[in-house]
């Protein structure tokens, strides 16, 4: 029987969870639920100069959000932990002393100072770099003479001097010359393992079978194969994704807009359009198919459709589709989505309750992300003193052919005030009787009340807005629009 698939997710805790790195882990997690295989979560942290409190656990949460669960790591625990690297260190020091004893990996201890005039020896002689291998070998004694004199000691893998060649599913048969492969470093002075060393023993001791990761990792392949025979560990399957591009074919960078995905549920997108959208950078289901719930993308994924080429990051069309599904989406699904977006913001929205939430999402019909119901209601919920009067709109709306913005409120403001029941209905009914004594229509009643109410020419549909506002609310803030006439 073949062995089960699993695959992973590693991340360092050095910030948010990046698009990219999103993708990574929804195409892992593809792989896995695709072949019935198990999914793990793991936690890189052995660079601790870049590691930030905090992250790991932000991006679990991000995951979660996303809707990628996993089978056992990081918050999950399994038979393979602990699933922080920084709780590895003893398991992958015993693996460095298996090399040092079996004279595949040796001691060196030059400063950074004598490296840099290595490289610079060879680039003015116009040659590649490699680590000059020392002939014999530092002894254990060398190694602690070195300690001693304050030198740093590391721990160098001897590559077998021939080429490699990466059987990649994505990309083919990858081969990398013995000439760009140097004697590289497994074991820094302070004691921490590098990633080479670290994801080759943790891959192996946690039974992953296929490892997905970014393209910009191909050429270190090599190394870690190297390292998997001298340790004889098992080879997983590899399969490095294409590079996530900006649509100038700039590598996706903050220079024209978010990148975490943390920002875009800050922004009011729904976590199955961004999982839909990452799933189409470098995949295809084929056909013209592009809307795809995730257990549509359980059933069709197929590493085999990942494309070579770059994966270009449309942001135009993750709108789209956001503004797609959520004039689709049902109403408690929305409901949810909007109290997810106002408990991440400082917003007036967190006073509003459930059923005025449900009634900001039927009068915004058409809104792009929960941002936009936030941007053109917020409004509602602030104090009447916070209001500011946008002076364009002033001019355009109130002060306009001599006024008859400010006439209009004028006219209104004591109907408002008598109005007994203060409904959606009655609102109704008032400014169209309004509308009829005046022989206008009803954008010469609405829009002032709206720049009276909101401070400028946008907020929900105008009999939501004083409905949701309240009647006290909306006459005195009539009340001091109108005053703005004699400012």
């Amino acid at each position: 029987m073949a062995k089960a698939i699993k695959t992973r997710f590693a991340p360092s805790p050095t910030g948010l969870l990046h698009v990219g790195n999103a993708r990574t882990a929804l195409f892992s997690w593809l792989v896995a639920r695709h072949h019935g295989g198990r999914f793990l979560l793991r936690i890189e942290d052995t660079d601790t100069a870049r590691n930030l409190p905090g992250a790991a656990e932000r991006i679990a949460e991000d995951l979660r959000w996303l809707g990628l669960d996993w089978d056992e790591g990081f918050e999950v625990d399994g038979d393979a932990g602990p699933y922080r690297q920084s709780d590895r260190l003893d398991i992958y020091s015993r693996h460095v002393q298996r090399l040092l004893d079996g004279g595949v990996a040796y001691y060196a201890f030059e400063t950074s100072d004598e490296l840099a005039a290595m490289r610079e020896q060879a680039q003015q002689a116009r040659q590649t770099f490699q680590y000059p291998r020392p002939d014999p070998l530092p002894t254990q004694a060398d190694a602690d003479r070195a300690r001693a004199e304050g030198r740093p000691v590391v721990v160098r893998l001897k590559m077998p001097g021939r080429d490699f060649t990466v059987r990649d599913q994505i990309m083919g048969d990858v081969t990398v010359a013995a000439a760009e492969l140097d004697d590289f470093i497994i074991l820094k002075a302070d004691g921490v393992p590098t990633y080479h060393l670290a994801v080759v023993v943790d891959d192996a001791l946690m039974g992953v079978t296929h490892v997905l990761r970014g393209q910009e990792f191909l050429a270190q392949t090599p190394r870690h194969m190297a390292l998997q025979e001298a340790l004889d560990l098992p080879a997983p399957t590899y399969a490095h994704l294409p590079l996530i591009m900006d649509m100038k074919g700039r590598k996706l960078s903050k220079r024209d807009g978010d990148v975490e995905v943390y920002k875009f549920r800050e922004a009011g997108y729904l976590p199955e359009v961004m999982v839909n959208f990452l799933s189409l950078l470098g995949w295809s289901p084929g056909g013209d198919r592009e809307k795809l719930t995730l257990d549509d993308l359980v059933e069709l994924f197929d590493v085999g459709r990942v494309s070579r080429t770059s994966a270009k990051f449309d942001r135009d069309k993750l709108l789209a589709f956001n503004t797609d599904a959520c004039a689709a989406a049902g109403e408690d699904r929305l409901l949810a989505g909007l109290k997810d977006y106002i408990d991440l913001n400082e917003t007036p929205l967190k006073q509003a309750t459930d059923d005025q939430l449900r009634q900001l999402l039927r009068a915004n019909k058409g809104f792009r992300t929960f941002a936009d119901i936030d941007a053109k209601s917020k409004c509602i919920f602030e104090p009447n003193e916070a209001i500011k009067y946008d002076p364009a709109a002033v001019k355009k709306v109130l002060a306009r052919k001599d006024g008859e913005g400010y006439e209009m409120l004028n006219k209104l403001l004591p109907q408002l005030k008598d109005l007994p029941d203060w409904r959606m209905d009655t609102i109704e009914q008032l400014l169209d009787r309004v509308c009829q004594q005046h022989n206008v229509g009803l954008g010469k009643v609405a829009q002032p009340l709206r720049v009276a109410v909101a401070g400028r020419a946008v907020s929900p549909a105008i009999y939501d807005t004083l409905f949701l506002l309240g009647k006290d609310k909306t006459c005195e803030r009539v009340t001091t629009a109108i005053k703005l006439r004699d400012d």
